[in-house]
């Protein structure tokens, strides 16, 4: 099963709306076929481990999750591994689609099947949190990105932002953008650094969706993002009532506008999540700024945070890397619990996960 989740682990980022899933199917402690899900969702990972094994009869599979029930695009992963002639199916997760949930596994063992379920279940909840979340909630599984000083900076009195981190920080965060399904600025960073957003320097065949939370659409249509849009997707979330003739030039970058509900004369976040989700998104990385990593956290959408921090010191002067949270009480602090540390050249990562 472990070797399933590393193989699932290939699909994120690329599999959205669907999870990414792997398979690994043995005969007398032999690995015999192995697959993981396919970009686009399909073929899925039961069918490619299949065809990779030729003759499954009385194989075991391990699957990372519940194998689909339900013909979609594909026909039914459980029908093909009892077709195929499995004699025993290993899970780590029941599939909380309603089209399935318990679905598989009940046509699995109805067709003589042993089944086993739960194994390294926690380790294939983190992996397909995002996918799980969407299902579940109706939200993205939600990667705010950090990138300080020691003294929790992110810019300059003048603004000045690039370099605070090493080429090793930087490299890794082009990295993380391929796990995720789409990278998401507020309109400030984006004035402000004018960012591209896709994943460089490391050999990437996709790129993640490029998110613009711009209530009024003010960032320019000749940024890096808007002459982009045609060669990397671009989304906009902005207010039904931004002007007609900035949605019309954003429009014809190739952008694809998404109005969004206000909220205290802010987009509404919960609503943008839940737009992004309903167009099939599972995971974000928030990469800014302030305002936007204020909003996020204050709202209880952030799941995890990871936090980048240079060996420097730009002062009270500098930008901070948090906006207001109007926190009455220390009680009332959003907290976070330690679950990965390391070093990146002179920097140093941690990775920390919501409660």
């Amino acid at each position: 099963m472990a070797h399933a989740l590393a193989l699932a682990a290939r699909g994120l980022g690329r599999t959205w709306p669907n999870p990414a899933v792997g398979c690994v199917i043995t005969r007398k402690g032999r690995i015999i076929g192995c697959g993981w899900t396919q970009p686009g969702g399909r073929p899925h990972a039961e069918r490619r481990a299949l065809d990779q094994a030729g003759d499954a009869r009385g194989a075991t599979a391990y699957v990372t999750l519940e194998p689909c029930a339900h013909h979609g695009h594909t026909p039914p992963c459980a029908g093909a591994l009892i077709a195929a002639g499995v004699a025993r199916v290993v899970t780590a997760l029941t599939d909380p689609d309603p089209r399935v949930s318990g679905k598989g596994h009940a046509m699995l063992r109805a067709a003589g099947i042993a089944v086993t379920e739960n194994i390294l279940a926690e380790q294939a909840t983190r992996l397909n949190a995002g996918f799980l979340k969407r299902v579940t909630q109706g939200l993205p599984f939600v990667t705010l990105k950090l990138a300080t000083t020691l003294d929790g900076r992110i810019a300059t009195a003048s603004g000045e932002s690039r370099w605070i981190t090493g080429p090793q920080a930087r490299r890794y965060v082009h990295g993380l953008r391929l796990t995720h399904d789409a990278v998401m600025v507020g309109s400030g960073t984006a004035r402000a650094d004018d960012p591209d957003l896709t994943a460089r320097d490391i050999g990437a065949t996709h790129q993640p969706v490029r998110i613009l939370l711009d209530r009024t659409l003010s960032h320019s249509p000749e940024s890096r993002l808007g002459l982009t849009a045609q060669q990397h997707p671009v989304w906009v979330l902005h207010s039904p009532d931004a002007l007609p003739q900035a949605q019309a030039a954003w429009s014809a970058t190739g952008a694809r506008l998404l109005p969004c509900p206000l909220a205290h004369g802010h987009l509404d976040l919960t609503a943008a999540l839940k737009i992004l989700a309903a167009q099939g998104i599972t995971r974000i990385l928030s990469e800014g700024g302030g305002t936007v990593a204020a909003a996020l956290i204050a709202a209880g959408l952030v799941d995890d945070l990871i936090h980048l921090t240079a060996g420097r010191l730009i002062g009270a002067d500098g930008t901070a890397a948090l906006g207001p949270l109007a926190l009455p009480r220390l009680a009332d602090a959003p907290a976070f619990r330690l679950i990965a540390q390391q070093s990146l050249g002179p920097d140093t990562l941690t990775q920390w996960s919501r409660p």
